[in-house]
């Protein structure tokens, strides 16, 4: 699927208008969360310039894009996708995972294309597309770090993102891999994916647990969160934090060696303008477009983090 994507995204970019278009305009529909936090304003920010620039290459077709602070929110802007745009696809990153199956399963009904970005509806089979991190191995590969340095009896303390499809696979991939290993995992909560949460979150954890050795966050948000929590207890030599993302934040301290935050696993918000890019193609080509594109989720080290890093990025 890799190879494929690669090939079609260069007939995309190099001659938008050189394959077979379908007559008249097509309108794709993109549905996501606001900005409310890092990671999800660099998703805003890609999805606005892949609109821009795909609009800009052909002009058969048009792209509306709307933002949620809700799942309720984001469950009244499909259907004004449908009732008032007219849309022929659906490009959307579900606010929460179960409250937008049913809306989304209702555009499906009315013959629009659906490709489904990063959390999973509770329904997979709605889809036709679907693009994501790779949950499971970043989960995987923070437990795998984790492993290397932390040694039978030694305990850490998880925060969580917010109860979606995704943060179950990362979660299961965590504590599949780190099964047998004798760490003990002293607790676990959801810290909505954002700093506030993830500083308070932790504070709770640091006044319950006088032995901390490591901590994962989910999410890098999160992980700037639990930074202030633990700087300010004055513990930051007992632990270290490994979190989720490819923040620039985050990354830079990786660069610079930081004890605190040795390493981070790769989470693109770039993968909007994949899933945007995809379903273009189903009207600017006469390729078949379905099935799933996966991106990897690295280990960002001090030894390669630089060129993850991207110091003009929103997030």
């Amino acid at each position: 699927m890799k190879t494929f994507y690669r090939l079609i995204l260069v007939s995309l970019l190099i001659s938008p208008l050189g394959i077979s278009q379908p007559l008249g305009a097509q309108t794709i529909g993109v549905s996501i969360p606001a900005a409310t936090h890092g990671w999800t304003g660099g998703l805003n920010f890609h999805a606005e310039e892949t609109k821009n620039r795909l609009e800009a290459a052909n002009p058969s077709l048009r792209i509306v894009l709307l933002t949620a602070n809700s799942a309720s929110e984001q469950a009244n802007d499909l259907e004004d996708l449908i009732a008032i745009h007219n849309i022929d696809a659906l490009v959307v990153l579900p606010f929460e995972s179960a409250p937008l199956t049913g809306p989304v399963q209702n555009v499906k009904r009315q013959g629009v294309f659906i490709t489904v970005v990063d959390r999973g509806l509770s329904e997979p089979n709605i889809q036709d597309v679907y693009v994501a991190g790779n949950n499971a191995e970043m989960g995987r590969v923070s437990a795998n770090y984790m492993k290397q340095r932390l040694s039978a009896g030694d305990n850490i303390v998880i925060l969580r993102g917010i109860p979606t499809v995704i943060d179950d696979q990362r979660f299961n991939g965590f504590m599949s891999e780190l099964d047998g290993s004798g760490i003990n995992i002293l607790d676990d909560q959801y810290a909505n994916w954002n700093r506030d949460d993830g500083f308070t979150v932790m504070q709770d954890f640091l006044s319950r647990f006088p032995d901390i050795d490591a901590v994962w966050a989910q999410d890098d948000d999160i992980a700037i969160g639990v930074i202030q929590a633990v700087r300010q207890a004055r513990r930051q030599d007992e632990l270290f934090i490994v979190g989720g993302g490819g923040m620039k934040d985050i990354v830079r301290r990786v660069m610079a060696g930081d004890a605190l935050t040795p390493v981070d696993v790769l989470y693109p918000p770039s993968m909007i303008a994949t899933a945007i890019e995809l379903t273009a193609l189903k009207f600017i080509s006469n390729v078949p477009i379905s099935g799933e594109y996966i991106l990897g989720s690295p280990l960002i080290t001090p030894e390669n983090a630089e060129q993850f890093y991207y110091p003009d990025s929103p997030f």
